[in-house]
């Protein structure tokens, strides 16, 4: 195996309509025969498997912003939740200001998920759960409150409210959590995460590195948004695509003249990895 490619997925590798062309699956799967292909992602491990069930994933999965690691043989390397107690907390701040999250959560060991989502919601979230109305996963609450194993806690909203409740939370919380705050490009809105402070994407590379047996110079990363930065940092090449963020792209190593609507990743696939 010659280097690692890592990519986010929304924005990045998939298109803006969620879909992989034909183009994009035959250039992933012909640099997978030499290299080491795979995702970090803000999405969960069910809704990543459903997206790259036709391409060939040959090193462990970044899932829930680095707060899971999967093997690609389906077994969990490392978690990081936020416990119960603090979840409760948080949510009891947002409360507060009159707004209420999403949680994302570990079932069992399985690898089944929980989503479970507020029945006081606005817009953003309730246009978002549209997409999710199939999925066996979810759970309404009129009265959310954290699990026993929080991947992370999402809030959807304007710009404004969003970052006076992440003033707030680091207020009260400090470093006892990592704090995410970035646009949410398919509905004009923004989302603020809400992780265990160990749980980035950055992270998620050195416990892939590790996994591997490679170096982080050995990594070639793409994506798009600001919860990109951290591997950014990290990777020996960085990719945004010409979609990106403006603070991602300043510090990418490589700005791509694609856009993630253009395949952008496979163009740059067929150019390096092939």
């Amino acid at each position: 195996m010659n280097s690692v490619f890592i990519t986010d997925l929304d924005h990045t590798f998939l298109r803006s309509d969620l879909s992989i062309s034909s183009y994009s699956r035959e250039i992933w799967n012909a640099t997978a025969a030499h290299n080491r292909l795979t995702i970090a992602t803000a999405r969960s491990f069910k809704k990543s498997e459903q997206f790259m069930k036709h391409l060939h994933v040959n090193a462990p999965m970044i899932l829930f912003d680095g707060a899971l690691i999967v093997s690609q043989s389906r077994q969990i390397i490392e978690s990081k939740f936020i416990d119960k107690a603090l979840g409760d907390a948080v949510i009891d701040v947002g409360a507060a200001l009159g707004i209420f999250p999403f949680v994302l959560a570990l079932k069992d060991l399985h690898l089944n998920e929980i989503f479970l989502y507020p029945t006081q919601r606005n817009r953003y979230q309730h246009k978002l759960l549209t997409r999710y109305r199939d999925d066996d996963n979810l759970y309404e609450s009129s009265q959310i409150r954290a699990t026993d194993r929080n991947f992370k806690l999402v809030y959807m909203g304007e710009e404004a409210v969003l970052e006076e409740l992440q003033a707030c939370l680091q207020e009260q919380f400090g470093d006892a959590l990592k704090y995410i705050l970035a646009p949410e490009a398919y509905m004009g809105c923004y989302f603020l995460t809400l992780l265990h402070p160990c749980a980035d994407k950055a992270h998620g590379l050195e416990v892939v590195s590790t996994y591997l047996g490679c170096t982080l110079h050995d990594m070639t990363v793409f994506g798009d948004n600001l919860n990109d930065l951290g591997m950014f940092e990290k990777a020996g090449v960085s990719v945004a695509v010409r979609n990106a963020h403006k603070t991602l792209k300043a510090c990418a190593d490589v700005v791509l003249d694609e856009s993630n609507d253009d395949d952008g990743v496979a163009k740059y696939l067929e150019r390096e990895g092939l």
